[in-house]
C-alpha cells in the first residue's frame, strides 16, 4: 500500500501512521465508499479519509484510486473495492469471523 497523504475528520494524516497500532484498517477513501467492518471492529480499525489523486504502484505504474482499501498490519492491501469478492468474505479470510459468529 503506498504511503498516502490523507485527510480525516481528525486532520491529516498518512497510512504509514494509521497502521503504526499494527492493526488492519479499512479505509474508506470516497462519501459512497460506506464499507463497513462492524463485525471485526475489535480487530479492524475503519477510517474515513480523502485523496485526491491516482496512485503510483511499483511494476504496476499508476491506477485510479478506489474507493475503499482494506490493508493488513503488514502493510500489504488484502481488498479493494474493486475485489469480485465481498468485504465480509475477505476480513473472514484474514481476520476472522466476525465478533459474536460461534466458532
Amino acid at each position: 500500500m503506498p504511503d498516502l497523504p490523507l485527510r480525516t475528520a481528525e486532520g491529516p494524516t498518512d497510512v504509514h501512521e494509521l497502521l503504526r497500532a499494527a492493526r488492519p484498517v479499512l479505509i474508506n477513501l470516497h462519501p459512497p465508499s460506506r464499507r463497513d467492518s462492524t463485525g471485526w471492529g475489535d480487530r479492524v480499525r475503519t477510517v474515513a479519509a480523502t485523496y485526491d489523486g491516482d496512485w503510483e504502484l511499483p511494476v504496476i505504474g499508476t491506477v485510479a484510486a478506489p474507493g475503499a482499501v482494506a490493508v493488513r498490519p503488514d502493510g500489504y492491501v488484502a481488498w479493494t473495492d474493486r475485489d469480485d469478492r465481498a468485504l465480509p468474505e475477505v476480513l473472514t479470510a484474514w481476520f476472522g469471523p466476525p465478533s459474536g459468529t460461534p466458532s
